[in-house]
């Protein structure tokens, strides 16, 4: 154990919305019971467990989203209505937030968050953008997901017209995807 650095944590927790995690804090030098002397003194605030937050680090938007990725380990990727949300496509308001994790995740015991709704799919790099600090589906990946899983189809139809309007995909790439055009 090194002694804390609070430049690199900063950091850190700055490209994430102001958001660490305990093993992060650990790698910046901070012990666990360092982190519960910041928690009692205000300084951080504890989200969930061995999720962290820097109190006066101003709100962002979908911090949600960020915790929830790093609930996930770094390992899931936003998708789904949500990705669709993100994307603008759609009128879509999701009612929790989706994230795929690894199908490899498929038999781990997990305690779910209650706001998360888990896919499990490998979800190459290709497939992958970035909306601020967390991984988010491509659109065209985003709109074969909804329609694997039955997203309502009005907003599937949207999603679809509002992606070729803005160029984010091709007619030929849905139909490599297996979508209708």
């Amino acid at each position: 154990m090194h002694d804390p650095d609070w430049t690199t944590l900063f950091a850190l927790a700055a490209a994430q919305d102001g958001h660490f995690t305990t093993a992060q804090a650990a790698d910046a030098g901070y012990s666990r019971p360092l982190l519960d002397h910041h928690v009692k003194s205000g300084r951080f605030l504890r989200i969930r467990r061995g999720i962290y937050r820097l109190r006066d680090f101003p709100s962002a938007e979908h911090e949600d989203l960020v915790v929830v990725w790093l609930w996930s380990d770094q390992q899931g990727v936003v998708s789904h209505e949500t990705a669709l949300l993100l994307h603008g496509l759609s009128d879509v308001l999701p009612d929790r937030v989706d994230l795929t994790v690894p199908a490899s995740w498929r038999g781990r015991r997990l305690h779910v968050p209650a706001i998360l709704r888990l896919h499990h799919a490998d979800v190459a790099d290709a497939d992958r953008a970035w909306s601020g600090p967390v991984p988010v589906t491509t659109p065209l990946r985003t709109v074969a997901d909804c329609v694997a899983d039955h997203v309502q189809p009005d907003l599937v139809d949207q999603a679809v017209r509002d992606g070729l309007r803005r160029g984010l995909f091709t007619e030929r790439e849905l139909r490599q995807a297996g979508i209708a055009g």
